[in-house]
């Protein structure tokens, strides 16, 4: 069997998707943008986007982590008072340990002043509802277990398949139909149990390596 990749704990985690959300605060706008990011050249693109988009917004502001562990750090008040916007965005994203993910925070003033604790109180709160609104995802290696299976006996194996929680992933056709498998290590030994049972013997599974998948968590709840 392929040697399982060395992975750092707690698993890389990032936002599922892309999205936004939006708070009021004493009549100014916050919305907050979260997009994905795999260098600080995407970063740096996701944010300019915004930019142009909310052309007509008092500030944007930024903070973004990418790299392993997030190792790629930048962060921008764009106009707020120093360490009020940037400094708190890049707390949550941080505290919620995510990487490759980029805050946009968008801020149309609404006449009240709220001075330096409320406006930090206001971008670490913006983010941390965006995150909890869009999810989490963990990265993790998984085995890429492959079952060939003659087209005569494809369709009863994909049915069978899928009524089962094993995690079905592409097919690919040739000679025969060979399905995949997303599996964790210790799940390989049942599901090979269950293929023979359920081909009488005819198929049998191979583990081909490792792939990652996505798996969502439970939110850590409001910083």
């Amino acid at each position: 069997m392929p040697q399982q990749p060395s992975v750092s704990r707690p698993y890389p985690r990032t936002i599922s998707a892309a999205g936004t959300h939006e708070l009021v605060i004493k009549k100014s706008r916050f919305l907050c943008t979260l997009e994905r990011a795999a260098t600080e050249d995407e970063a740096r693109a996701a944010i300019e986007a915004v930019r142009k988009r909310h052309w007509d917004a008092n500030h944007n502001c930024s903070a973004y982590r990418v790299g392993p562990e997030g190792r790629f750090q930048r962060t921008s008040d764009d106009g707020e008072p120093a360490g009020t916007a940037g400094v708190p965005m890049l707390a949550v994203l941080t505290k919620r340990d995510l990487t490759d993910t980029v805050a946009i925070v968008t801020r149309w003033f609404g006449g009240v002043l709220l001075g330096a604790g409320r406006l930090i109180r206001a971008y670490g709160q913006a983010v941390s509802q965006a995150v909890d609104a869009v999810g989490i995802v963990e990265r993790r290696p998984v085995a890429l277990v492959a079952v060939d299976v003659d087209y005569s006996d494809a369709g009863r194996l994909e049915n069978a398949l899928r009524t089962t929680d094993f995690q079905l992933g592409p097919v690919r056709h040739g000679a025969q139909a060979t399905y995949e498998v997303h599996l964790n290590d210790e799940d390989v030994p049942a599901f090979e149990r269950w293929l023979a049972e359920t081909t009488n013997g005819r198929c049998q599974a191979r583990v081909e390596g490792y792939v990652e998948v996505e798996v969502p968590v439970a939110s850590s709840g409001e910083e």
